[in-house]
């Protein structure tokens, strides 16, 4: 019985260690391009993307002078693979 008690504490302590904030709400939908990352609060963040229209997403902090959106948190690192921040919403 004590090993099943520290076998569940265990799988539920990882759980809550690997708990992720999840990410603001983005319509997936409009992004051409999908993905994430973890930031340094360890926040899961949309990766920048193009949108089909054009147009900003909701949710955009950014936008990189590639033409794709950041949904950055912080401003240190925004759009630095997408040639800089041409222009801030936040």
């Amino acid at each position: 019985m004590p090993r099943l008690c520290l076998a569940i504490g265990l799988v539920f302590s990882y759980g809550v260690v690997e708990a992720k904030t999840p990410p603001p709400r983005v319509e997936d939908a409009q992004l051409i391009e999908q993905g994430s990352y973890i930031n340094k609060d360890g926040q899961t963040v949309h990766s920048p993307a193009h949108t089909r229209s054009g147009k900003k997403p909701d949710g955009a902090s950014a936008r990189c002078r590639d033409g794709s959106y950041s949904f950055s948190t912080h401003h240190r690192g925004t759009c630095s693979r997408h040639g800089g921040v041409a222009e801030w919403y936040r």
